[in-house]
């Protein structure tokens, strides 16, 4: 019997919508060509006891009737999963030499520590967070599905609308932010992986504030999350089949039938059938595997989006240290050498030197009291900056050795550094190692050229003509980061919006 809902991919938006929907009644079947789901909310188990979650670090908007929660609770699941708060006085610690901010929940908080780092700057520095603050109460207004009557605040919309073809740079310029405070406010970089002339002032509006709002992570780790809903799809009737790699679309005239895959195991190819197919993948290579003469012109040209940079990841283990007596703790610390983020993402990603990085600190070990698969005299810590697919695929193509020593050589620069102004000894207490590149994106969570967040989040790929679930093919929907927004809570976003419009059953509090 052919399923009610046949979804393609097991990222984080395809198991909410899988989750919801077979909660209502329906039949789901999800189909995932890696050996574990959940995308690039995945854990992993290396040397049998060390647990790393793929991409994750920190979540938002998900407070008490917020997204996560509404979709938690319709789900049964809200005090099965629950949530550990960042330190509101400081969730993100930016650092960069001569300057460190701790960004507080509070506006006015914030306004202050930067207003002492920088007197001259009070009435710029007040006149842009207060706009923040306005753009992101109007994005909220726009957002799907919108309702009429809240288009009503004039003021909010018009301000917002305003900047929609706008970088974070853009605005950093018109309210002549001093440099060192621009790159203080933009630190955050790698959850975009764009620097400010190029990030879209929406997207870094709606992460910086949502944070602000409330920045969380799972009580008992990610796994949990992911766990839940594949039991939820499960224990309602349907399947999440694992190591089945879609390789062809099941098209008749207009309209999507199914899809073809072949079981990594066995070899075998097997059709799969459903009244509805819901496209996880990258809608771009979707559309491609379909024929992108198959669908309208109209989504032709939103299919035309550039994909994300992607990024170097390096997963690490210390023994006998314990990082919380280095600074660390509930936040993330994010670290520069170089004062202009543009220059130095450029160098990093432009030119592969990454002599004066920037880059992110996580340690999730200290953000939960929940045991996980790491021995109680260990702590994880992880480091994330930008990389450049090309530079790494065709070292891997030329020489894997090469390969592996720049991988080695970028963490080292890093590691130089956190023990030249963070924990002094701490290759000493190193007894695991791993790095992952943009090559290592693209195979074990197959997005084309190992892209991070799906479309790069410029304001070209922000706007109006951005990608949604309409696919123009019957039957055919897409949920994912590119036809959706990317992140933990705007996935949980994109399943549940996509579940809301297919079903007529409103979770998200908007008619």
């Amino acid at each position: 019997m052919a399923a009610d809902y046949l979804i393609v991919g097991s990222g984080l938006s395809a198991l909410v919508f899988g989750a919801l929907m077979a909660n209502a009644g329906k039949q789901v079947q999800i189909l995932e060509s890696h050996e574990y789901p959940g995308g690039f909310g995945h854990t992993f188990t290396m040397a049998n006891k060390y647990t790393f979650n793929a991409q994750l670090h920190y979540v938002w908007d998900c407070g008490e009737d917020n997204t996560v929660n509404r979709v938690l609770k319709r789900l049964g699941l809200e005090q099965e999963i629950t949530f550990e708060h960042y330190d509101p006085d400081g969730f993100d610690h930016m650092r960069m030499p001569g300057y460190s901010l701790n960004i507080p929940s509070d506006a006015a908080t914030l306004v202050k520590r930067l207003t002492q780092q920088f007197p001259n700057h009070q009435s710029s520095i007040q006149n842009f967070i207060e706009e923040v603050q306005t753009v992101r109460a109007g994005l909220k207004i726009l957002s799907p599905p919108v309702q009429p009557i809240e288009l009503l605040q004039l003021g909010k919309v018009t301000t917002t609308v305003r900047y929609v073809r706008s970088t974070l740079q853009d605005v950093f310029d018109k309210f002549k932010l001093p440099l060192e405070a621009q790159t203080l406010l933009a630190l955050q970089w790698p959850d975009f992986l764009l620097p400010p002339n190029q990030l879209s002032f929406y997207a870094w509006t709606i992460l910086f504030t949502a944070y602000q709002e409330g920045a969380f992570y799972p009580t008992q780790h990610f796994e949990a999350v992911i766990n839940a809903l594949v039991k939820v799809i499960n224990d309602n009737g349907g399947k999440v089949l694992c190591d089945q790699e879609v390789v062809n679309f099941l098209v008749t005239n207009n309209t999507v039938n199914g899809v073809q895959a072949i079981d990594r195991h066995t070899h075998i190819t097997h059709d799969f059938s459903a009244d509805t197919v819901i496209c996880n993948m990258d809608p771009k290579k979707a559309a491609k595997m379909i024929g992108l003469e198959k669908f309208s012109n109209a989504i032709q040209k939103k299919l035309d989006y550039d994909y994300s940079p992607s990024n170097f990841m390096a997963y690490c283990v210390v023994k006998d240290l314990d990082l919380r007596d280095y600074g660390f703790g509930k936040w993330n610390t994010f670290h520069t050498e170089e004062s202009d983020l543009n220059k130095a993402f450029e160098r990093m990603y432009m030119y592969n030197d990454f002599s004066k990085p920037s880059f992110a600190i996580t340690t999730p070990t200290l953000l939960t009291d929940t045991k996980r698969d790491c021995p109680e005299d260990c702590q994880i810590v992880e480091f994330l900056t930008v990389a450049n697919y090309d530079y790494f695929q065709d070292l891997l193509q030329q020489d894997r050795k090469l390969y592996t020593q720049k991988k080695e050589e970028i963490l080292n620069q890093i590691l130089d550094i956190v023990e030249d102004q963070y924990v002094p000894n701490i290759r000493d207490h190193l007894v695991f190692k791993i790095t992952g590149s943009p090559t290592t994106n693209e195979r074990f969570c197959n997005c084309p050229s190992g892209n991070s967040y799906g479309s790069s989040l410029t304001p070209k790929n922000m706007g109006p003509g951005r990608l949604d679930h309409r696919s123009s093919l019957k039957n055919f929907y897409f949920c994912n980061a590119s036809s959706g927004y990317p992140g933990f809570a705007p996935t949980f976003w994109t399943g549940a919006l996509l579940y809301q419009r297919l079903s007529g059953d409103i979770i998200l509090g908007k008619g």
